[in-house]
């Protein structure tokens, strides 16, 4: 399936939106990994034959709540044409060109706008500053 290709004005005219949704992401993720840790403790201190406790339904119930609501700002992201590439550090990718050849755009939350782009193959190691000569 081909990507929507930015430019990186276009990208980074979609930021304002993109930053909303990734400070949504990045607030839910920590509470969802926080139910998941609970449950799996519950779940360690249970015998099989007991079943599920009352406890670990209502976490598991949360935990789904919440990867759903996740899970929607991920829709969000695809939607918009982007990929989101991090719970750790925010990150998200843009698909672009840059002298001829297709690249990401490469934001993380704390920037202001994109400022760095890498190879499709290179990841976040890759990041590399946009040449000066190309408009934002």
């Amino acid at each position: 399936m081909p990507h929507k290709l930015f430019t990186l004005a276009e990208a980074n005219r979609t930021l304002p939106l993109v930053k909303r949704i990734v400070e949504d992401i990045l607030a839910a993720y920590p509470a969802w990994k926080d139910l998941v840790a609970r449950y799996e403790l519950i779940a360690a201190q249970a015998r099989p034959e007991w079943g599920e406790s009352p406890e670990q339904l209502s976490l598991k119930h949360e935990i789904d709540t919440v990867a759903a609501k996740i899970n929607d700002y991920l829709k969000e992201l695809e939607q918009i044409g982007c990929e989101f590439k991090g719970f750790d550090e925010g990150l998200v990718d843009f698909h672009g060109r840059l002298e001829r050849r297709e690249i990401l755009w490469c934001w993380k939350v704390g920037e202001e706008r994109i400022s760095h782009w890498h190879d499709l193959d290179a990841g976040f190691a890759g990041r590399q500053p946009i040449p000066e000569v190309v408009s934002t």
